[in-house]
């Protein structure tokens, strides 16, 4: 198993429309193959700052079936507008 960790900076004042939109974009990652489970947590210090971690099979699992798939392109136009700087995205075992 493999553990997805991001850490999401949101735009200043947008966490709840980020909120809104996460809910329709968990409904897509957790339909791909490989996908096991995942949590989105909100940070107490800072409002616009969260930690997306997503257990996968397999890190090609994450790597090339989600990311070059066309569900990965609808999770991008629901979320990606929101980051500011870009996730940092890294691997745990």
């Amino acid at each position: 198993m493999i553990l997805e960790v991001a850490t999401l900076h949101i735009k200043k004042g947008l966490s709840a429309e980020f909120e809104t939109s996460f809910q329709k974009a968990e409904k897509i990652i957790s339909s791909m193959k490989g996908y096991i489970s995942h949590q989105l947590k909100k940070c107490i210090e800072q409002d616009d700052r969260y930690i997306l971690l997503v257990n996968w099979e397999t890190l090609e699992d994450h790597e090339i079936g989600f990311r070059t798939s066309d569900a990965y392109q609808q999770w991008k136009a629901l979320l990606h507008h929101f980051y500011e700087p870009f996730p940092t995205v890294e691997h745990y075992v």
